[in-house]
């Protein structure tokens, strides 16, 4: 039997990619690097951290304390390791890390070098023994929510995209899902979308799982907002879906903020669907918006038996992403 686990399941570790010079973020990387610095800190609190970076002697000098952190020097594009990250699942009871294709979310950007790094991380050793498969599909870590139970919640303006795999329909996709992940089920999102994404709307910046009951969601109130007719359709088809035991899915409505635009007057896409569940924590984006501690009281409610953390995203969504955006669980 093989599975997908689900995030909120034990984690071995947590994959981070620090920005360096050769990156977008090299117009002010320390300001990039404070906030890379701030994940690691709040989840290595309790839970080991691999940083992947260019220098491990610079990048460690950072931190007042390296306990829980590895630092792992390996050349990379960019820190999106949601996305090229290596997505864990279990096959009869044994855990197995699979390497995906990433093509720069449909070739917008250079990700070649993005592509290798599981690779070299397994030949370095850092996975150990654990089982490890390159498999030519183009997949990304982000366009993908398990709810450990064989559910997969997806869009499919992404995952059906000309873009990847040559535009696959939906059974063909779950099929692929199936043989790979695991897959039985499958919710498909055919709206939705955030202004300034790059990703194709990656589900992990519109809904997310909460429990096998609980998707959490971005909810736009806002009539005189673009995002205003998309999201009220995604929401009601939230509404259709169903649980595997044929009852309608607990919905809960996250925030969204003012609108916010970078210098050219492009606007940023910023969500609190971005979280990260971590053995111990649940960190979450803030953008210097009201909003913000609106949802750290849903995340209070949501998730009562963990330590809630806001990291500061801005500077994040300058390039397209957030924080979940820039990590990647490992399973035990």
């Amino acid at each position: 039997m093989k599975r997908m686990p689900a995030e909120w399941e034990k984690q071995r570790a947590v994959l981070l990619s620090f920005p360096h010079e050769r990156s977008d973020w090299s117009d002010d990387l320390s300001s990039a690097l404070s906030v890379f610095v701030r994940i690691a800190q709040a989840i290595a609190y309790k839970e080991p951290v691999y940083i992947v970076c260019d220098n491990k002697e610079s990048i460690s000098s950072l931190f007042c304390s390296t306990t829980n952190m590895t630092f792992i020097e390996l050349p990379t594009n960019d820190t999106w390791t949601r996305d090229y990250g290596i997505i864990s699942i279990e096959e009869d009871s044994v855990t197995k890390f699979l390497d995906f294709t990433f093509d720069g979310w449909g070739g917008k950007f250079d990700a070649h070098l993005d592509n290798e790094v599981n690779k070299a991380l397994q030949k370095k050793g850092y996975f150990g023994t654990t089982p490890f498969e390159t498999i030519d599909l183009v997949l990304e870590g982000g366009s993908l929510e398990s709810d450990g139970l064989g559910t997969i919640l997806t869009t499919s303006e992404c995952l059906c995209n000309p873009n990847r795999n040559g535009g696959l329909s939906k059974s063909e996709v779950e099929a692929k899902l199936t043989e790979h992940l695991g897959a039985t089920r499958f919710l498909w999102l055919d709206h939705g979308y955030l202004a300034g994404d790059d990703t194709d709307s990656h589900i992990d910046t519109l809904a997310r799982f909460v429990n096998p009951e609980t998707i959490a969601y971005v909810k736009c109130n806002d009539k005189n907002d673009e995002h205003y007719e998309a999201l009220a359709l995604m929401e009601a088809q939230l509404r259709e879906f169903r649980t595997i035991d044929n009852e309608p899915y607990k919905l809960v409505a996250l925030p969204m903020t003012a609108a916010i635009f970078d210098q050219d007057g492009k606007r940023l896409p910023a969500t609190y669907a971005n979280f990260l569940i971590t053995n111990y924590a649940l960190l979450y984006p803030t953008y210097n918006d009201p909003m913000d501690k609106v949802a750290g009281e849903v995340f209070k409610t949501l998730f009562p038996e963990l330590e809630i953390i806001p990291i500061n995203c801005l500077r994040l969504i300058e390039q397209g992403g957030s924080l979940h955006c820039s990590t990647m669980q490992i399973a035990v």
